[in-house]
């Protein structure tokens, strides 16, 4: 049984350089909950794959996971397991019935904090996984900015290649857009040459008025990606919501030339879900959104039940979820 995987991740994706901010391009911009709620709701029930086919897309949704331990527990122990997962994220024998040896299947990142990322770093050596680190005071993002961009550029100068940084829910709140927009435009000159993942925190954004209005600014304020949800909110990542992100991700795209990356993260579970979310990327931005140079999913325990069901499509059995431990 060989099952064709998704072409390779796109060569040359010119950075996202951020605008001025423009209060043109999200002023005034209505948003209509009920519609974008049918919209989510119909993907599940109007489009459904099989066999090969769903095998396939578990296979991509795998590339695209931000392979995550974020916990107060935290050792370099972990870390080192979870990047070994990273770098073989399917058992031998479900690589060999799928037929995909060649492949070279790994996830598309490992994401840390910023004290792990040496770990990661170290285990990860002789790879093209990124190594992926929270910082700006995550989750909460509530200390003073020179902080934040302190612990910014320690994770890079610790080798970190992603920043997962958390914007101020205040500023949203408070429509307090300059500010908004010079914090995010701050932490990405703290990058330097690692790439800015603007987490919005959707949950706390109280309306999808504002969660659109803040996909914006991040992106006028150069973030390479734009990220629901830090996975430690009430309410994380929703459909709704990423949709109303990507529609934001689609007109600062029409707008600028440039494309920009999304993560969904927290709450998502199930290979269903990692279907979902891709079809939803599919069907809003088109084919080559479906890589990780523009696409992730924040969701490490979705690569448990993903295991489990390319297992079941390659024995026809179902595998006890604890054969499949996520590192």
């Amino acid at each position: 049984m060989s099952v064709e995987h998704f072409p390779g991740a796109l060569p040359n994706i010119v950075r996202n350089p951020g605008t001025p901010l423009k209060p043109e391009m999200f002023e005034g911009h209505a948003v209509n909950r009920s519609a974008a709620e049918r919209r989510a709701a119909s993907l599940g029930g109007r489009r459904t794959v099989k066999k090969d086919f769903q095998a396939a897309w578990l296979i991509n949704a795998i590339s695209c996971i931000d392979l995550t331990t974020l916990a107060g527990d935290d050792t370099e122990g972990r870390v080192k397991r979870l990047c070994a997962k990273a770098r073989q994220p399917l058992a031998p024998h479900i690589v060999e019935g799928l037929g995909i040896q060649s492949l070279g299947l790994t996830t598309g990142a490992v994401c840390v904090y910023p004290t792990m990322v040496p770990h990661a770093v170290k285990a990860l050596a002789g790879t093209a996984i990124p190594v992926a680190s929270v910082a700006t005071g995550f989750p909460a993002g509530l200390m003073p900015l020179k902080l934040r961009l302190e612990e910014i550029r320690y994770a890079v100068g610790e080798g970190a290649h992603e920043i997962d940084i958390v914007i101020t829910r205040e500023h949203v709140l408070n429509g307090n857009w300059q500010a908004l927009y010079d914090e995010v435009a701050a932490m990405r000159e703290a990058c330097g040459e690692a790439h800015l993942k603007a987490i919005l925190a959707t949950g706390d954004l109280q309306t999808l008025r504002n969660v659109y209005t803040a996909s914006m600014i991040a992106m006028q304020a150069g973030a390479d990606f734009i990220k629901t949800s830090t996975g430690k909110e009430g309410v994380n990542a929703t459909l709704p919501v990423s949709l109303v992100m990507l529609r934001a991700l689609r007109d600062y795209g029409d707008a600028t030339g440039h494309k920009i990356g999304f993560k969904p993260a927290g709450g998502m579970k199930s290979a269903k879900d990692a279907l979902n979310w891709q079809f939803l990327m599919k069907e809003e931005m088109g084919r080559e959104w479906l890589n990780s140079d523009l696409f992730r999913l924040g969701a490490s325990s979705m690569l448990g039940d993903i295991e489990r069901q390319l297992e079941h499509h390659v024995t026809g059995r179902y595998a006890s979820s604890s054969r499949h431990a996520l590192a």
